[in-house]
């Protein structure tokens, strides 16, 4: 199967620009957003506090992705800081977007008087469908994909020489990593929106932090063949990110449900 990008425009006439990559973030919220409060009606949280947590964690997610991908780049942005927020030429982090997005929640759910580890659970069941969803505008843009693949490759991905690293500008096919990774989130919400949010309801934050491990285990098994990663030295920095929160989330996890259990805290699991 061959795919090539048609273009990063949805619309480019005049001063009318509509961008795929941010019309698929956008889309990517907007249905998260639909779940999150199908699922919060079952766990009987105020639907209208849903709605502005959804909204504010968005926003702050869209803020600590730029930040962080700025922070690694500060390079190229020192001298024309003007370009830190100019989203729509690119670049954004999906781990500082986590990052963001879950402590702006945690700040409105303490102000909101929301439970707070349940609200994390409310988002690590949406995420992944998000992120699953907004990573085809890596497509659109032409960037996040893997190594050179043959000609005759069953799944292959046709890069513009221009959106080429110089050292692979005699390839043309390369891996779709971007849609690895977006096939990995959609199982990774279904496991967790159908299944796990049921059978870990009772031990709120546990689901979250099995998104983050599931999150991190597909990024650690996809991260090595992309060939366009912010390095440190000569590791991904991605890898790195990933590691330290796989390892961080599964002591967390393990640590929180004995606690759960030696101290007898169930709660109901609702109709």
């Amino acid at each position: 199967m061959h795919f090539q990008s048609p273009g990063a425009f949805v619309i480019n006439v005049g001063f009318v620009t509509i961008r795929w990559y941010g019309l698929l973030i956008a889309t990517g919220f907007v249905i998260a957003a639909i779940m999150a409060h199908h699922l919060a009606r079952r766990w009987k949280l105020d639907p209208e506090q849903v709605t502005n947590l959804c909204l504010i964690s968005f926003i702050g997610g869209i803020i600590g992705g730029r930040l962080y991908f700025v922070a690694l780049n500060w390079s190229s942005f020192w001298s024309q800081p003007l370009e830190i927020f100019a989203m729509w030429h690119g670049g954004m982090s999906i781990h500082g977007g986590i990052i963001g997005g879950f402590l702006t929640a945690a700040i409105y759910s303490r102000i909101a008087k929301l439970p707070v580890l349940r609200c994390f659970d409310l988002g690590g069941c949406v995420m992944p469908l998000a992120q699953a969803i907004g990573r085809w505008g890596n497509f659109f843009n032409s960037e996040a994909f893997g190594q050179p693949v043959p000609d005759n490759f069953p799944l292959k991905l046709f890069i513009p020489r221009e959106s080429r690293p110089y050292q692979y500008f005699s390839h043309e096919y390369f891996h779709p990593t971007f849609l690895y990774e977006s096939i990995w989130n959609l199982l990774v919400f279904l496991f967790l929106y159908h299944f796990a949010s049921k059978k870990l309801y009772k031990y709120p934050g546990l689901t979250f932090l099995l998104y983050i491990d599931l999150y991190s285990l597909g990024r650690l098994m996809i991260e090595p063949i992309r060939v366009d990663s912010i390095m440190a030295g000569e590791t991904p920095v991605p890898i790195i990110a990933s590691a330290a929160s796989l390892i961080i989330a599964s002591i967390l996890f393990l640590a929180l449900l004995a606690y759960y259990k030696k101290k007898g805290i169930t709660v109901p699991i609702p109709d």
